[in-house]
């Protein structure tokens, strides 16, 4: 009987026991879950930055178009001195100038302090990388445009495909892409 007790307590202590392949197998599966938990993880970063960039993207896009139009809206024009008073509109290279009398909250405003009245260069310009950026300078009406201004202007929208401005031309009865004449 002792050696049945003995037999019987060995056997239920092998039996409570893993064996290694057993162990190598729990392992194999804890690691298949945790990689793949992982590479959810991964995804879903790498989607969240992507989502957030092109958030990013289209809000500078809204900014960018909201300035033209606010600077649009803002045109000032006068016929006895269109020296300061003008509205330009070139296709090569893409350009737009004007006059505006600019609201307090248009951009680089501080700069320029109680001079609203500036002149407005748009611009398609290079930039790095080889993309186009649209670039906005701006100085007041009877000032120079300062060397900081010219080298350094305002970057409303990088990588911009293309930038063309057509205005109604009432003589043609058509759309044109260059207009020098003020008038």
């Amino acid at each position: 009987m002792t050696n049945d007790k003995c037999r019987m307590a060995h056997s239920s202590f092998s039996r409570a026991a893993f064996t290694l392949i057993e162990v190598m197998i729990a392992m194999t599966i804890f690691s298949l879950v945790v990689g793949a938990i992982y590479s959810s993880w991964d995804l879903i970063w790498r989607a969240t930055r992507v989502s957030r960039a092109a958030a990013a993207q289209v809000q500078r896009q809204r900014v960018a178009i909201h300035t033209i139009e606010d600077a649009l809206t803002c045109i000032q024009s006068f016929q006895a001195s269109m020296k300061y008073y003008s509205f330009v509109v070139s296709e090569d290279p893409p350009e737009l100038d004007f006059t505006a009398r600019l609201p307090d909250n248009f951009p680089r405003n501080g700069k320029f302090g109680d001079l609203n009245v500036r002149q407005l260069m748009f611009t398609l310009e290079a930039g790095p990388d080889s993309e186009k950026d649209l670039m906005l300078r701006q100085r007041p009406i009877l000032l120079d445009l300062d060397a900081n201004e010219q080298k350094n202007p305002l970057v409303l929208a990088r990588n911009v495909q293309t930038f063309k401005v057509e205005c109604w031309d009432t003589n043609q009865a058509e759309w044109v892409t260059e207009w020098d004449n003020t008038n």
